[in-house]
């Protein structure tokens, strides 16, 4: 008989099907033997686990905590409610220009009745921007969607005590316009009522700030406001606020600018922040930002966000602004009274304008107030004001606030540039808000006639005699822009047509014979600066606009 391993050898084929089997069944059997009869795994023993435990090692305070401890009470949540109204329209046209060519045109003084206004447009835009538009159904940002008739409207913000009879300071936008203001002190229990009715002392929508006050019969804990002149970029600062409804919440970081203007024009002209990557977001409004040594300097007002929520992009206005607005908003006006002397200018000339005027700090006057006190001193547009008192002009902004701080009924010192002569003279500071009439109505532009000249050919624009009407409108001759050519260096400088040009480089543009001699005489790299009128809206006075000719 053949052995075994002979009849394998012959037959190949049912010899592998043989050792495949065998293969099979060892996995077979290492499985169950792993996993039991009933396949179920087998349990690992961990009788030699330690359990955990929680060791008692408090973390050393910071800063950071000691702020958040001290100020954390003396720090508030704000809701407030506008019942529904009926729809109402105002009637109102008026309408201000804005500032071409990257400037902005300011008012030193402003007419009260546009100013609330523009304030309110302007505090609407204000939100559109730095808030993200409209948001409905986030705590803390208005519903600006259109449903303002149609129910109560709720918003939140927040606040600090500065008092401890209970007088708040907050931003004017969180109060703005409610029927009802609620304050939750951080003492009270969450689940409390909307908080302790306040009412409003005073508000002043040229800084977004005001006061309001709640009744106690105890001290209440307050901040101490610190000197926001002495922070420096690259300061820790401390946020506390109550952002998206949750109140005490404590962010930081650090000051990241200093002196930031954010809204162009008349409406920003008092409001310079600081700004802050400390997070911000919808309802920190009004909250304390805080120094390293726990004082406020500074009042968190906006965010710039794409997104609704904080960028690391915060502003915060200067506690020493709030000091001079709280300081005027508890006395007996219950009112922020700002000096003027009735000019108007325009913030960020080009270059060439400093170099056509002959000057390098100061401000170019725009238009005099008739009746004012700059006309009654003897000034007139095209002086440039360099110094106050002795102390040179650095722009626009610092003439307002030197101005603005000034009490109506005092004097001061103006030092002016004229045809490139030092002058000087002695201004009576008016009030603000009483020394500008309320704006013309605007105008309809005359009709165009036709005919080009020597302007359409080096600088791009046709011009024609201004008409008796526009004449006695503006008060001053001058030509009349027919037309300007996309691309050319007037379409580039931001001319428009129906605009009038009252000089070019300081010369007079009475009729177009006029202004073809002096544009004829221009070179290549020569500076070009139009003094130019808007005849519907002559009250804006003239506004300086000029480039390099290439």
């Amino acid at each position: 008989m053949k052995s075994f391993f002979e009849r394998w050898r012959q037959r190949p084929l049912a010899s592998a099907f043989f050792l495949l089997a065998v293969f099979s069944a060892v996995i077979v059997g290492g499985s169950f033997a792993a996993h039991g009869v009933r396949g179920q795994e087998k349990q690992a023993s961990s009788s030699d686990a330690t359990p955990l435990k929680i060791v008692d090692q408090p973390v050393q305070p910071n800063d950071f905590t000691r702020i958040a401890k001290a100020v954390g009470p003396a720090v508030v949540n704000i809701n407030t409610r506008t019942l529904p109204k009926q729809t109402q329209n105002r009637g109102s046209s008026r309408q201000r220009p804005q500032g071409r060519n990257g400037g902005r045109t300011q008012v030193e003084p402003q007419n009260p009745d546009d100013e609330e206004d523009n304030q309110d447009q302007g505090q609407q835009d204000f939100l559109n921007r730095f808030f993200g538009g409209q948001i409905p159904g986030i705590p803390g940002m208005p519903d600006q969607g259109g449903q303002q008739n149609q129910g109560v409207q709720e918003s939140l913000g927040s606040g600090f005590i500065v008092d401890p009879r209970g007088y708040i300071v907050t931003n004017n936008h969180v109060i703005d316009k409610a029927d009802e203001i609620y304050v939750k002190l951080s003492s009270d229990p969450d689940n409390a009522d909307d908080g302790r009715p306040a009412h409003v002392i005073g508000v002043d929508k040229a800084t977004d700030l005001a006061v309001i006050k709640i009744d106690t019969d105890r001290p209440l804990p307050t901040v101490k406001l610190g000197n926001s002149d002495l922070v420096q970029v690259g300061d820790w600062v401390e946020a506390i606020g109550s952002p998206f409804a949750l109140s005490q919440t404590v962010t930081a970081g650090i000051i990241s600018a200093k002196n930031r203007t954010i809204e162009p024009g008349a409406s920003g002209q008092f409001q310079h922040f600081l700004q802050t990557d400390a997070a911000i977001n919808p309802g920190n409004s009004g909250g304390p930002l805080l120094d390293m040594n726990g004082n406020v300097i500074g009042v968190n007002t906006a965010i710039y966000t794409q997104s609704a929520g904080s960028e690391g992009v915060g502003f915060a206005m200067p506690s020493n602004t709030v000091v001079q607005v709280y300081n005027d908003l508890i006395g007996p006006g219950h009112k922020v009274v700002r000096g003027s002397i009735g000019i108007q200018f325009r913030q960020g000339l080009s270059d060439s304008v400093s170099r056509v005027y002959g000057f390098k700090n100061g401000v170019l006057v725009q238009e005099v107030q008739p009746g004012g006190p700059a006309e009654k001193a003897g000034l007139k547009p095209g002086d440039i004001i360099t110094q106050i008192d002795g102390r040179s002009i650095k722009d626009g902004d610092d003439m307002v606030n030197e101005i603005a701080n000034r009490h109506p009924g005092s004097s001061l010192r103006l030092g002016y540039l004229r045809d490139g002569k030092q002058q000087d003279a002695t201004v009576t500071v008016g009030d603000r808000e009483k020394v500008f009439a309320e704006s013309a109505s605007a105008q309809a532009p005359d009709s165009p006639d036709t005919g080009a000249d020597v302007g359409e050919t080096k600088l791009g624009l046709v011009v024609r005699d201004a008409t008796a009407a526009v004449t006695a409108k503006i008060k001053t001759p001058g030509v009349t822009i027919q037309s300007v050519r996309a691309g050319s260096f007037a379409d580039l400088q931001g001319l428009e047509p129906g605009l009038v040009i009252t000089h070019l480089n300081r010369q007079p543009t009475a009729t177009r014979d006029q202004f073809n001699a002096i544009v004829s005489k221009l070179k290549s790299r020569d500076d070009v600066v139009f003094e130019v009128i808007d005849p519907r809206h002559p009250e804006a006075g003239i506004n300086y606009i000029g480039g390099r000719l290439q």
